[in-house]
């Protein structure tokens, strides 16, 4: 799954503790829930007891423009951020993607991403933050069947919009630019990349202008049990500063029906091989519980 969200440092601002507490309930309750339903797969699910569609799902999920609707909620902590690497961030990011049919041979694919931020200590004597970061939105237009070749592809516009509620947990610009996808799905491996790139082209003229690009490498396996392995990249290059961000995650999930709902539950560690100055060092934690609404 792909995240990318931008939090620039800029003096002033500030959040409320009744804010801080909200939203650290709601990342506590969100990381014991998904511990707990993982813990129910391990115990309580067999590969003989998962259906093929099950299987075939989790192969849709491996494909960032499958036309599947899904609700990821995906939960991220990374620690040593900052100068003095005092600084922690959990990070809960909703990504609905609605696949949109256009005609008999075009899909329009929406993934949004809306992080919602919890930090602490990032910024020198600012304390603590919490709320809404920047909202990055995507559409991909992909053609129904795969080329000659096999390979599945996307690309179309994606967007920056300056939603965070707080200036230490956004950019406070708008930025532009292209995003593409290739992949290609042979038995139970899935293999590709994502790309695009912003500029920012409005926003508050006293911060960083922004001209950013996310890679994506990604492979993954999966089994007749329709368990996922998969390892990604999520590197980003800040062309301003000419920094590199580059995380490594290696991931597990599972496609399972709880009562009525088709969902998958996964968790995984990162490690951050490069990072900006204050940037994230070290390991990470990832969580997700992903809702699916098959047709």
């Amino acid at each position: 799954m792909i995240v990318f969200a931008t939090v620039s440092s800029h003096s002033g601002g500030g959040s409320s503790k009744v804010s801080i507490a909200i939203t650290g309930k709601l990342i506590r309750r969100s990381t014991k829930t998904l511990f707990a339903n993982f813990a129910a797969v391990s115990f309580f699910s067999s590969p003989g007891a998962l259906s093929k569609s099950q299987e075939e799902l989790a192969k849709q999920l491996a494909n960032p423009i499958a036309s599947l609707i899904s609700v990821p909620l995906q939960y991220n902590y990374n620690s040593d951020i900052g100068p003095t690497d005092d600084g922690e961030r959990s990070l809960i990011n909703i990504q609905p993607v609605i696949p949109i049919e256009m005609n008999q041979d075009w899909n329009a694919i929406s993934r949004t991403i809306l992080p919602i931020i919890s930090q602490d200590d990032v910024f020198p004597g600012e304390g603590s933050q919490s709320g809404l970061g920047d909202v990055l939105q995507s559409v991909f237009f992909s053609p129904k069947a795969p080329t000659e070749r096999g390979w599945i592809w996307g690309a179309g516009p994606v967007a920056l919009i300056p939603t965070a509620s707080d200036d230490l947990l956004g950019a406070e610009k708008w930025a532009l630019g292209p995003t593409a996808v290739a992949l290609k799905q042979e038995g139970g491996v899935t293999f590709g990349g994502l790309v695009n790139h912003i500029w920012s082209v409005a926003g508050d003229d006293d911060r960083n202008d922004i001209s950013s690009s996310f890679l994506q490498p990604f492979l993954s396996f999966t089994t007749p049990g329709a368990t996922t392995f998969t390892v990604n990249l999520e590197s980003s290059y800040d062309w301003k500063s000419e920094n590199w961000s580059v995380p490594v995650n290696v991931l597990v999930s599972q496609v399972l029906k709880l009562g009525g709902q088709m969902l998958s539950i996964g968790g995984g560690a990162r490690y951050w091989i490069d990072s900006t100055p204050g940037g994230p060092e070290g390991w990470g934690v990832r969580l997700q519980l992903t809702l699916l609404f098959p047709k």
